[in-house]
Formats: structure tokens, C-alpha cells, sequence
């Protein structure tokens, strides 16, 4: 494959995880954007950063959480480490049951702001080591991704109306004469390229409906917390 790679960030981040049947997507994006701006590759708990943008929204955990919240959340909530709350591959059965964990070790919070949807602002925040979480909508050349990793857009290939889906830009290059995104997925290592594709600028271009990036670490503990 002909990606002449401008920057890849791949090295401030652990393995691809693996979201598995659960609308947790952008809390996965969320949370590896984090953890990639931090020192070292500390995972950060996926299942506290959504079970408080739910609680936020007044949404169930069965239901996807929404960027706006995300974002309030790790700022206000922010998460501690992987182990103080791992990611449930299912649900109780009894929701009354889903609930942090007493003890769930020290919060990072995050400020982030959802700035227009330009992909010069993604690479330019690459070029500062900063990764960018997108949301796009999905088409099935997402879903079964050529062995190249590289997506471009096709008129024959349809997007979905659902779900719609949060990744997280980490790197960028030039492929053909034309700007690619390197995007770390939450499908596992085995999806793509251990995890990760190329997406074209035509084709976020016309599927990206979402961008956030995070900014500068701040104090949760001294912020109001949301019921």
C-alpha cells in the first residue's frame, strides 16, 4: 500500500480493545484519546466514563452515549485506570445492579472542546501528538475493510442510518495524491490492520459528523460531581 505516513501515533498507545455487542463506542474513543495523551499507556476505564455520561443524559447503558456528554463527563467525573472499574463484556441482568465499584482509585479529568468539522484540525492536533476523536457514520466497506486498510469512498457503497460510530484519528499521511486518516477502531486487533485503517479524506468527508479533541488534564476532585 502506497501511504506515504506523515504522522503516526500508534506508539502512544496499548493494543486495539475490543468493545464487543455494547454501544460503547465513543466511551472506547473517549477513553484511548485520554490515555494517549498521557504519560506512558495506562488504560482508562471505559465502563465509568459511560456509566456517568448515561447517568448525565438521564439515558439507560443499554442506549449510546452522546459526544456532549462524553466530554462534560471528563472534565466533571473524569475516570481512573482500567482496573478500577474493567469493561463488562454484558450487562446484569438487573440494571439496578450497574454501579461503580467503591474504591475505584484516583480520577484524571480531561477538558475537551467539539470544534467544526475540519480535517486540517485533526492533522494540525496531530502534528502536536494530540489524537482526535470522529464520529462518522458506518458504510460496509467499513465493516469489512479491504486487506490494504484503506477506505475510500464508493457511490456503491451505501452508508447505514445506525449505528453511527466513534473512532479516534491517529495519524495522517498521503495516499495517491490524497490526505488519509490512520483511525484506531474498539473491534479488536483483529478487524483491519491490528485495529487500525486508513480512511480517505473523500470518504470523512462525506461520513464524519463529529469531532472532538481533548485539551489540557484538570483536578476532578475539586469539581461538582453529576448525579
Amino acid at each position: 500500500m502506497s501511504v506515504v505516513v506523515e504522522v503516526d501515533l500508534r506508539g502512544q498507545f496499548g493494543p486495539v480493545r475490543d468493545q464487543g455487542a455494547r454501544p460503547t463506542c465513543l466511551a472506547f474513543a473517549a477513553s484511548d484519546a485520554h490515555a494517549g495523551l498521557r504519560d506512558g499507556w495506562d488504560p482508562l476505564s471505559c465502563e465509568y466514563v459511560f456509566y456517568h455520561a448515561q447517568q448525565r443524559a438521564g439515558r439507560p447503558p443499554t442506549k449510546g452515549a452522546f459526544l456532549n456528554d462524553m466530554l462534560a463527563t471528563l472534565a466533571n467525573e473524569g475516570q481512573p485506570e482500567e482496573q478500577g472499574w474493567p469493561y463488562l463484556p454484558t450487562l446484569p441482568n438487573d440494571l439496578s445492579l450497574y454501579r461503580p465499584p467503591i474504591g475505584v482509585g484516583a480520577l484524571y479529568g480531561r477538558e475537551g472542546e467539539q470544534p467544526l468539522q475540519d480535517l486540517d484540525l485533526i492533522r494540525k492536533a496531530l502534528d502536536q501528538k494530540r489524537p482526535a476523536i470522529v464520529l462518522s457514520t458506518l458504510t460496509r466497506r467499513f465493516f469489512h475493510p479491504p486487506n490494504d486498510g484503506m477506505v475510500v469512498h464508493d457511490d456503491r457503497d451505501q452508508a447505514f442510518p445506525a449505528p453511527r460510530h466513534a473512532v479516534v484519528a491517529v495519524g495522517y499521511g498521503d495516499h495517491l495524491g490524497q490526505s488519509v486518516i490512520l483511525i484506531r477502531n474498539s473491534w479488536g486487533t483483529k478487524w483491519g490492520m491490528a485495529g487500525h485503517i486508513w480512511l480517505a479524506e473523500d470518504y470523512l468527508r462525506r461520513h464524519m459528523y463529529g469531532l472532538a479533541l481533548l485539551k489540557e488534564a484538570c483536578n476532578v476532585p475539586d469539581r461538582a460531581v453529576a448525579a
